[in-house]
């Protein structure tokens, strides 16, 4: 449909909505409670980087004083091993598939500078939702969702927008003729090329000064930090250089604590604190580098895959006196079900008009008795490939004999493999010729994924397309 016209009927839709009467049943919104919303967004950290997830080397006391404070998820999924559309599935609350941004001609896997694809603006975001439940929005870091005018921040539900429009490792292949990396405040370039040093600093500093500009409203802050990063050499200011037992890219994860502990100060010193529910991820594991840098551990595998340590991610949900201090979760959930979630809680719904693949689990945030994951089961797509499903403790890696399974360019499985998650996090014992029930009822599964977000060349039924421009533009031309 035509945006404008769109989004009038989405405004509409959404007043009529807030005028009905407070969701019933258990949590905040019952009680009309609306908390205010941080994500903090990690660039390829892995599962096993920060103290309280397993690593031994990286300092992170604020990031495990939140954990202290709110609840660890340790089965929680990003929507893809690798950067666009995990934050496409975040954003929208579907999976990459299913908004056109697992896989784009000319990009593959991850959006490339002046790329003619964006997210759809037709797409109703997580920001739109709070926006339209009258929240204050802001973006404040790496996008990656589109450089094109119509596709930026600004134009997907964010009143304001301080970042960078795509990856900051794009710089260094300047040798393809993409401009240097931008900092845009709006819709307009405010330096460039940018001190990659500094961006984990500046983004604190201006997540701080939105906050303390709308302490009186409800708002609703998205923090993709753009570190550790993509690059061999992460990023980090003077005073976190050299300072790590794990070389720059520990001194970036430790600089990204520090963030946490601004954020988290702020708030105390704000009085917000107890009025506003604080998420700390990451959009995938680590990738592999040489020398090794970042840690999966104890799961298998590297970022831009789909064995757990590429999807699997570190999770931390916080809001004092409505989410459990000290406790953990092993239920299934996913970043697309932060957008059902944030609804539910500010007062609102989802979309209702098109699928959401997203679920509203505050009943698990909260520790709700008997509460179980939503998900009968979790798709892992490598691009438009489908290549596992998981479904409670067991995961199905599909046969996929020559085709590619990574940005290397690796084959995947030439059979089946099962495991069980459960006895088994590190993928290491293949267990599918003992239970050839569970493998047959997970097959189901995938094929039911084909029939609905299609795979390879195979389209589902429930697709939509992505957003494109009809005459791409650098946002910055590099004389």
């Amino acid at each position: 449909m035509n945006t404008l016209i769109g989004r009038i009927w989405l405004a509409f839709g959404l007043a009529a909505l807030l005028s009905t009467p407070a969701i019933c049943g258990e949590g905040p919104a019952a009680d009309a409670v609306r908390p205010n919303f941080i994500v903090f967004f990690c660039d390829n950290l892995g599962y096993g980087d920060i103290g309280c997830f397993g690593s031994t080397v990286h300092r992170t006391p604020n990031v495990d004083r939140l954990a202290a404070e709110g609840l660890r998820l340790t089965s929680f999924y990003a929507a893809s091993g690798v950067c666009t559309p995990s934050r496409a599935a975040l954003i929208s609350g579907c999976y990459p598939r299913r908004v056109g941004l697992h896989k784009t001609d000319p990009d593959g896997a991850v959006l490339r500078p002046v790329s003619p694809n964006g997210l759809h603006p037709d797409e109703v975001t997580i920001a739109e939702v709070l926006k339209g439940a009258g929240y204050t929005t802001a973006c404040i870091g790496k996008w990656h969702l589109g450089d094109q005018a119509e596709f930026l921040p600004t134009q997907q539900g964010f009143d304001e927008f301080f970042g960078i429009p795509y990856s900051d490792d794009m710089v260094e292949n300047r040798g393809r003729g993409w401009p240097p990396l931008p900092l845009m405040r709006g819709t307009q370039v405010v330096d460039a090329p940018v001190d990659r040093d500094l961006l984990t600093r500046r983004y604190t500093e201006e997540a701080i000064k939105f906050i303390t500009a709308n302490r009186e409203r409800p708002f609703f802050l998205y923090l993709p930090q753009a570190m550790p990063g993509s690059t061999q050499r992460p990023f980090a200011s003077d005073r976190f250089q050299g300072r790590s037992a794990n070389g720059p890219y520990g001194d970036s994860v430790e600089e990204l604590d520090w963030s946490t502990g601004e954020l988290l100060d702020a708030l105390r010193r704000l009085s917000l604190d107890s009025r506003t529910l604080f998420v700390w991820t990451s959009d995938n594991g680590a990738p592999q580098r040489r020398p090794v840098q970042g840690s999966n551990l104890p799961l298998r595998g590297w970022g831009y895959t789909t064995w757990e340590g590429g999807m699997r991610v570190p999770c931390i949900v916080r809001w004092p006196g409505h989410v459990p201090a000290g406790a953990s979760s092993a239920e299934i959930m996913t970043t697309m079900d932060l957008l059902p979630t944030f609804a539910r809680l500010a007062g609102g719904a989802a979309p209702q008009d098109r699928v959401i693949d997203g679920r509203d689990v505050w009943p698990l945030w909260s520790g709700q008795e008997g509460a179980k994951s939503p998900h009968e089961a979790f798709y892992y797509y490598y691009m438009d490939q489908l290549q596992a499903v998981r479904s409670g403790r067991w995961k199905l890696h599909l046969g996929l004999q020559a085709k590619r399974a990574n940005l290397k360019g690796d084959t995947a499985l030439a059979k089946a493999e099962l495991y069980d998650l459960v006895a088994d996090i590190a993928e290491s014992r293949d267990v599918a010729a003992d239970h050839p029930d569970v493998v047959q009822r997970l097959l189901a599964l995938a094929e039911a994924a084909r029939e609905d977000l299609g795979d390879g060349d195979r389209l589902g039924k429930n697709q939509r397309p992505v957003g494109r421009a009809a005459k791409p533009v650098p946002q910055i031309v590099d004389n």
